[in-house]
């Protein structure tokens, strides 16, 4: 009989508990949304991040997104923000690759990407581009490649910092051509664009919404993309593999997460709300300019989110690892 209450009282509660949730997912979002983007403001993943929020406002309706830069150590710090935050859906983490290369490149971290989030799923992908000063002397990406190789104790590699996008395609770009260079750190994306431009610097690889103005106009020089196939934003430049470089493929992704113990009903709902945006003609047209391109609406969702960054963790870790990088937080 005793064995029997109690199951009884544990049903019941079981009961409440899914009650209870499923009718926070009904009043929810009941106040704004803050969406953390871990790096600076005016950055690309700031620009999607707007894009991407205004998109889910937007199908909300109710309530707005509101993006709260909280830049610092690769990312790292906006991700401890949000790893600490109340799990009811109103606060969330985009970030880009970074999710998946912070582990390497910060063995101290106060946070495990795997455990102490819930994802809600993958919303962009996007190229980057091998570009060089203007007055670089190779004319296609074959002869850049064979340039670099020949000079590797000339020419000088610019980054926006460690675990940046710029930083993350150097040191691929050195594994894959087994050429080691001089890579200099900046702090941030735009001195590297500036110094580029002016010349003080000879090469960089960075994200497609970074340096598709600066190739249109003739102020950088433009060699190849990263991505498997062409970029539709850079439709003169071929793809790396297709220049030579066989085997080699680099995509900036970016996932939206939410805190650990999110209830599953609200994460459900952020899911759909974020598939809503990415869905909407007029966030995919502006998401494009930029060179990015909106997932399949199968590829946003958690489950496609934590496959993908499982998958990350495994390719990057040994490609950080040989390079001997590693970052103070």
């Amino acid at each position: 009989m005793a064995h029997t209450t109690k199951t009884s009282i544990a049903a019941a509660f079981a009961a409440l508990t899914l009650s209870s949730a499923a009718a926070h997912a009904q009043d929810f979002p009941s106040k704004h949304v803050t969406m953390v983007m871990p790096y600076a403001a005016g950055g690309p993943g700031d620009t999607i991040a707007r894009i991407v929020g205004q998109g889910m406002s937007n199908a909300f309706k109710t309530q707005q997104i509101i993006i709260e830069n909280t830049a610092g150590a690769g990312g790292t710090v906006g991700s401890a923000r949000v790893a600490a935050a109340q799990p009811d859906g109103h606060t969330l983490l985009l970030i880009h690759v970074s999710a998946a290369t912070n582990p390497a490149l910060y063995p101290n971290l106060k946070y495990d990407q795997t455990k102490d989030f819930e994802p809600v799923g993958l919303v962009v992908e996007l190229p980057s581009a091998f570009v060089a000063k203007k007055a670089f002397p190779a004319t296609n990406f074959s002869e850049f490649v064979a340039y670099v190789k020949a000079n590797k104790d000339k020419v000088n590699y610019a980054h926006a910092g460690i675990g940046s996008a710029s930083h993350l395609c150097g040191l691929l770009f050195s594994a894959a051509i087994d050429t080691k260079f001089t890579q200099v750190a900046y702090r941030g994306t735009g001195p590297v664009m500036n110094d580029l431009i002016g010349g003080q610097v000879d090469f960089t690889c960075d994200q497609a919404v970074n340096v598709v103005s600066n190739v249109s106009a003739g102020a950088i020089k433009g060699y190849a993309v990263t991505s498997k196939t062409k970029a539709a934003a850079l439709p003169d430049l071929p793809t790396a593999e297709q220049s030579g470089l066989k085997g080699f493929d680099l995509s900036i992704w970016y996932g939206l997460w939410a805190p650990k113990g999110t209830p599953k009903p609200v994460v459900d709902k952020l899911v759909s709300t974020l598939q809503a945006a990415l869905a909407d003609p007029a966030v995919k047209d502006k998401l494009a300019t930029l060179g990015a391109t909106t997932v399949a609406k199968e590829r946003a969702t958690p489950s496609a989110l934590d496959a993908h960054l499982k998958a990350e963790i495994a390719k990057w870790g040994p490609v950080i690892k040989n390079a001997g990088v590693t970052a103070a937080q």
